[in-house]
């Protein structure tokens, strides 16, 4: 998809794409109020920006859908086995032109870094909202964003995602974006 990366997430070019935010899972994730309203903030940014959301959920007959506040954002869920979702059809619901992925969800060691490594394979530029992920252990966060970071995958906060996004605060949706961030 482009022989130099860009170092800026461009609202033109990103996807984002919600890991397995699941009623029977998220409760046993460290801080998982916060992790779930911190993607539903990004995801709001992205329905005003018109970016697509594409969700997973892994193995849904035993950790139920993802939360009905996350998947009303999501204009496709995929439903896994694999721990990277790559390996279960998430590349081919990405649109060629957008060549961007913005991952967020759980859990930041197992499927949102699994899944990373896939789009990264594939030659997508891939960023981790650090905020936006989480894990049943809190360390374990520290070491997938470590890991990922080595291995070329950007590291982002929501609020770097979103002014990258916006790009300028004289675009219309600026005052809309900025009372979800604040």
């Amino acid at each position: 998809m482009g022989e130099k990366l860009s170092m800026l997430i461009s609202a033109d070019r990103s996807t984002l794409v919600v890991i397995d935010s699941q009623k029977r899972l998220m409760p046993a994730i460290h801080n998982h109020e916060l992790v779930v309203s911190q993607c539903i903030r990004l995801a709001n940014i992205a329905t005003l920006l018109h970016i697509p959301i594409i969700g997973t959920e892994q193995n849904s007959q035993s950790l139920g859908q993802n939360l009905d506040s996350i998947r009303s954002f999501c204009s496709t869920t995929i439903s896994k086995v694999h721990f990277n979702a790559c390996e279960d059809g998430l590349i081919h619901q990405l649109d060629n032109l957008r060549n961007q992925v913005i991952l967020i969800g759980c859990e930041a060691h197992i499927c949102v870094l699994q899944t990373a490594f896939g789009l990264l394979n594939k030659n997508l530029e891939v960023f981790v909202v650090e905020d936006c992920i989480g894990s049943r252990e809190s360390r374990q966060i520290a070491s997938a964003c470590n890991r990922m970071h080595s291995a070329g995958i950007s590291i982002a906060t929501l609020e770097m995602v979103a002014f990258e996004w916006l790009r300028s605060s004289k675009t219309s949706r600026f005052k809309d974006i900025l009372n979800i961030i604040k």
